[in-house]
């Protein structure tokens, strides 16, 4: 991947939208991509069973974060 805004993180970008962590796991990005699943995989199974329901806002926060961190990925070797 070239650097924000490039296809690659529009696509992975579109994959987090679909499935957290995909976009992360296409540019590499293992424990990250781990990460983001986990936690929104967990938050929106716990809201589905109504007791935690409380818990949705924060798994779309994660999926929200998760969308947003693959699109402005800079790549390993980007300098500040």
């Amino acid at each position: 991947m070239s650097g924000q805004g490039s296809g690659g993180n529009v696509i992975a970008a579109l994959c987090n939208f679909f499935i957290p962590g995909l976009g992360h796991l296409l540019q590499g990005r293992v424990l990250k991509a781990l990460m983001f699943f986990l936690v929104t995989g967990a938050c929106y199974a716990l809201a589905a069973t109504v007791i935690f329901i409380f818990l949705w806002p924060v798994g779309a926060i994660f999926h929200l974060w998760a969308i947003i961190d693959a699109a402005v990925y800079k790549g390993p070797d980007a300098r500040l």
